[in-house]
């Protein structure tokens, strides 16, 4: 777990939700990209639940064992295991509960690291699935608003039943092409091996467990203001996206993994607003100005080519689910926690 108060804090009250946790109660989960933004605080989630008196094993599997004893190595307890393993090579064993978190999620590796970004949602989720135990439990596929394309300018806003424009013939695609695949390849294990599934399809995410190496937009402007540097847009910043705090996130996770339909996909986001208009919020609150310049080649290749792609959260709202910070709230706790510890 990070040592700032406000991951604490995150990871304290998502772990005290009013959940049906005792149902996790003698599962074997796997999470993997366990050190990734999202997969960490499922993990650390998952261990303070333990905490609280309930019983059951977590495995937390990354291609980088310094990088899990790094995250988790404190952690003494027996109920979790840290095994260093890329998800493209076989997995062994069976687990009932598996979170499918590793993924590349930002420009540079799409960019570097095309056929990883592809096997990993492909190949590695068809390694996971043939591990999931065909007895109970759930399979959680962590997808992307990135499987919408672009927008058709037909809709303000993706719901689930949307499907946009992607050029397949770019090293860009890669991701959101994968995405698809790996969403329909759960349905074919549903089909043919019965296996329970759900995805949550996250909008564009942030927060205090947010990686130094992350190369979005919006993480970058997050990096420069916490170190008290003037922020670079490399765009006119006119692209509208919806956006969603780390904990907001995760907190969707497990909401779709205890009351998320079989087989069906639940659209997570928490806000909208367009990159500039997030740049001036941060510039106001950190007191950083703002510059523009002209991306680099690798950069560019790797960026999304959607100008509007924000999400309809209606499905998942009707069932109860909420998300708990606003704009401006996600941006004070992840500057504050990042001034903190970066």
């Amino acid at each position: 777990m990070m040592d700032d108060a406000i991951y604490k804090e995150d990871i304290e009250t998502l772990s005290s939700k009013k959940y049906p946790w005792h149902i996790l109660n003698g599962n074997r989960i796997l999470v993997t990209g366990a050190t990734g933004m999202i997969g960490s605080i499922i993990v650390d989630t998952l261990v303070s639940v333990i905490s609280k008196g309930y019983d059951f094993s977590i495995t937390a599997m990354s291609r980088d064992m310094d990088r899990l004893n790094n995250s988790f190595g404190r952690y003494e307890n027996h109920k979790l295991k840290l095994i260093p393993h890329d998800v493209n090579d076989p997995i062994e064993g069976e687990y009932d509960i598996i979170f499918h978190c590793a993924s590349n999620t930002h420009p540079l590796q799409y960019s570097n690291d095309p056929i990883g970004t592809i096997t990993t949602n492909v190949i590695g989720l068809n390694n996971l699935l043939k591990v999931k135990s065909k007895d109970g439990g759930r399979f959680v596929f962590l997808s992307s608003v990135e499987i919408y394309g672009n927008n058709r300018g037909d809709t303000e806003s993706f719901d689930e039943t949307y499907c946009g424009y992607i050029d397949c013939n770019t090293v860009r695609a890669g991701y959101n092409e994968s995405k698809r695949l790996g969403e329909s390849l759960c349905q074919a294990y549903a089909k043919q091996q019965g296996i329970d599934f759900v995805i949550p399809r996250l909008s564009r995410s942030f927060g205090p467990s947010l990686k130094r190496d992350d190369t979005k937009a919006l993480s970058q402007f997050l990096f420069k203001a916490a170190k008290g540097e003037n922020i670079v847009l490399k765009s006119d910043g006119l692209q509208r996206y919806s956006y969603i705090y780390s904990a907001d996130a995760a907190d969707g996770v497990f909401f779709t993994l205890f009351y998320g339909n079989n087989k069906e996909a639940y659209n997570i986001a928490g806000f909208d607003g367009t990159l500039r208009e997030i740049a001036e919020t941060i510039c106001q609150m950190s007191g950083v100005g703002l510059e523009f310049d002209t991306p680099e080649k690798s950069e560019k290749e790797g960026y999304s080519t959607a100008t509007v792609a924000t999400l309809d959260i209606d499905k998942i709202c009707r069932k109860g689910w909420k998300p708990t910070y606003n704009l401006k709230e996600s941006l004070q706790r992840t500057l504050a926690s990042m001034k903190e510890t970066i």
